[in-house]
């Protein structure tokens, strides 16, 4: 099965940046969309990006827009999100997923298409 970790959190403090890795462990991504979202305390989670299977689709949170990057590699089976600009509403756990099943060369910021996750990463952004 399928399974996603997560590095790169920790404590930055506001403006500061931060590169999440997600890397999958002993099996291709190569057919799945890939997303990033993230839940903060008392909050629902949300979708923050997402890049299709081929890589020629980004979507981004507006939240986000101008301060992340999503990007992938296959060959190393694995998604970053390059999170630069870093606010204080960016403070959550951040969870990378993969969707099983993706429209060709697009993705959705819906969490109830992604089957696969990972155990999730704290991001805090703090002076």
């Amino acid at each position: 099965q399928l399974q996603l970790v997560e590095s790169g959190g920790g404590l930055v403090q506001p403006g500061g940046s931060l590169r999440l890795s997600c890397a999958s462990s002993g099996f291709t991504l190569d057919y799945y969309a890939l997303g990033w979202f993230r839940q903060a305390p008392g909050k629902e989670r949300e979708g923050v990006s997402c890049i299709s299977s081929e890589g020629g689709y980004t979507n981004y949170a507006d939240s986000v827009k101008g301060r992340f990057t999503i990007s992938r590699d296959d060959a190393k089976s694995t998604v970053w999100l390059q999170m630069n600009s870093l606010k204080p509403e960016d403070t959550a756990v951040y969870y990378c997923a993969a969707d099983p099943l993706p429209v060709q060369d697009m993705c959705a910021n819906d969490s109830l298409r992604y089957y696969y996750w990972g155990q999730g990463i704290q991001v805090t952004v703090s002076s």
